[in-house]
């Protein structure tokens, strides 16, 4: 088992550090992939194989695969959210969330997908959110290029199913990060959710349980799953709850 080659992308911060640190103690090979330098070098000093890349470039994610050996489990984890109403954004913070969290895994997963059919098994795993299912106010880029990873994990499960190669979707929850500090420099929102937030460790944990035993989805904490189902109920009562979650101006 501890054998496994995992391949995981936004390995510099938050949960992709928690998960790549993980990976080597479980004693997994693994190759790590981010932008900052440093923190590539602190996951190399750990025993991990890093690639330096910006996977808004599609150079550079060419660069990644070609450098990959075989891939047991690729971990499709960066991501990148700026809190704001849609009309106050900027073009290029619609087109930073859009490359990174939609383009970047689906490309990654198009010159993946072929190596692992050849090899005859693989694991794609999809770190996701909860506003992939359920959408919130000054959230609504944010959540459609989750939105997008759900469809696309979804569609791709059916594609890959007659090769046997398993598909998992991680729903977390908001997590206490510096993806929340960068999302919302203001801390309303972090404030507002304090006593919601979960740690990197647990999705970190939860994510190593799916390559050990894969799974469709995981949603964290569990009682998040049912936030989905209600919301295909009741969506006005979903909303409605939502909306606190972020101040109003």
């Amino acid at each position: 088992m501890n054998k496994k080659t995992v391949f995981v992308t936004g390995a510099t911060s938050g949960i992709g550090r928690k998960i790549t640190e993980l990976c080597i103690a479980k004693g997994y090979t693994v190759y790590a992939t981010g932008r900052n330098e440093s923190a590539l070098a602190t996951l190399k000093g750990l025993g991990a194989h890093v690639i330096q890349a910006n996977l808004r470039v599609t150079e550079d994610i060419d660069r990644v695969v070609s450098e990959l050996p075989k891939i047991d489990v690729a971990i499709l984890n960066a991501g990148l959210g700026i809190f704001a109403n849609a009309y106050d954004l900027e073009d290029e913070d619609i087109n930073q969330m859009l490359e990174v969290n939609v383009k970047a895994p689906i490309y990654l997963t198009k010159r993946l997908a072929p190596r692992m059919i050849t090899q005859g098994h693989g694991h794609f795993i999809f770190i996701s959110s909860q506003a992939g299912k359920v959408a919130t106010r000054k959230a609504s880029v944010y959540a459609a290029s989750k939105h997008a990873v759900t469809g696309f994990a979804n569609g791709l499960r059916l594609e890959l199913a007659e090769h046997h190669i398993p598909v998992t979707a991680i729903y977390p929850g908001p997590i206490d990060t510096p993806f929340l500090q960068k999302a919302d420099a203001t801390n309303a929102y972090r404030n507002s959710i304090e006593r919601f937030l979960i740690t990197p460790d647990y999705v970190a944990e939860a994510v190593i349980k799916t390559i050990q035993k894969p799974v469709r989805e995981v949603n964290l904490p569990r009682v998040m799953g049912l936030t989905s189902k209600f919301y295909a109920v009741a969506p006005r009562l979903i909303e409605f709850v939502g909306r606190g979650f972020f101040n109003k101006k």
